[in-house]
């Protein structure tokens, strides 16, 4: 198979396979545009596709700087779409990496650079962001979940998300209601979604990702820090700390797995680095 065969109508098909298993908005986005970035390469090489290549291009993606973990979601997209044009034989082995003891530093949000990221939205007036970052960090949902804050649900201070064939429900702060009720007053809006765009659409990952963003400015906190996922990060760690159940928060979280959630609660390097000095082991 060349790489002028793998088409936009593939993809399309791609697209709606993954739509049909109820993959989130954000994975569908993540995986076309690795699948897009590797046909693209294909076809700068001009090579056919098989399992020669595909390797070339994994080793391509270690060479070119990418973390390893990023390679690695990269190869789950391309494996699958494999998959789905029954060329399992192009199929790639995952690289092996020991799990972390500690988060970087450098992606690391405090609790602090959370605080002063809501007060630069605030200043700046960006009231319907300012809100929106409290929120996530205060429910620990997903980006894509934010969806599912109505007015209804901050009225019963509890939200039903319905997400990857699961349905978990999500308690919400009485505090954040009351802002939540108050927001949508002035935005005269009586039910559904209580964020949204001027045209009354919903309110996309990248926009939100973008307007945060918009934020290191302000802030002087590094960007490699501001994401909206790091504030579910920030829940899941203060969560922890104070509960010190992970099946729990696995349940908050609507983890399936685990494992899944020890990643959310390593401490982060600075911590680490206390912990060693504290051992007082030398003389």
């Amino acid at each position: 198979m060349s790489s002028s065969s793998i088409n936009e109508n593939w993809l399309t098909e791609f697209q709606e396979t993954l739509q049909d298993e109820e993959r989130s908005p954000g994975t569908i986005e993540n995986y076309l545009r690795a699948i897009r970035t590797f046909v693209k390469w294909l076809n700068d090489e001009n090579r056919h596709l098989d399992k020669e290549t595909a390797v070339e291009w994994k080793t391509h993606l270690i060479h070119t700087g990418y973390r390893f973990s990023t390679v690695n979601t990269i190869l789950a997209a391309l494996n699958k779409f494999f998959t789905f044009l029954g060329r399992t034989d192009c199929r790639m082995k995952y690289l092996r990496i020991q799990r972390k003891l500690f988060r970087s530093e450098d992606r690391e949000l405090s609790r602090d650079e959370y605080q002063r990221l809501v007060a630069a939205a605030q200043k700046t007036g960006q009231q319907r962001l300012a809100l929106l970052i409290e929120s996530i960090c205060a429910t620990g949902i997903r980006v894509s979940e934010v969806k599912y804050l109505t007015v209804e649900a901050a009225r019963c201070g509890k939200a039903d998300i319905a997400l990857k064939g699961k349905i978990r429900t999500i308690f919400i702060p009485k505090k954040l209601c009351k802002k939540l009720l108050a927001y949508a007053r002035k935005q005269k809006s009586i039910s559904g979604e209580i964020f949204r765009t001027r045209s009354g659409g919903s309110l996309s990952r990248k926009q939100i990702w973008a307007e945060m963003k918009l934020l290191c400015g302000e802030t002087g906190i590094a960007s490699t820090k501001v994401f909206p996922h790091n504030l579910r990060h920030l829940f899941a760690c203060s969560f922890y700390q104070m509960e010190k159940d992970i099946a729990k928060l696995a349940d908050l979280l609507g983890h399936s797995n685990i494992n899944t959630t020890r990643i959310y609660i390593i401490s982060s390097g600075g911590e680490h680095r206390k912990q060693i000095e504290r051992m007082n082991l030398l003389l």
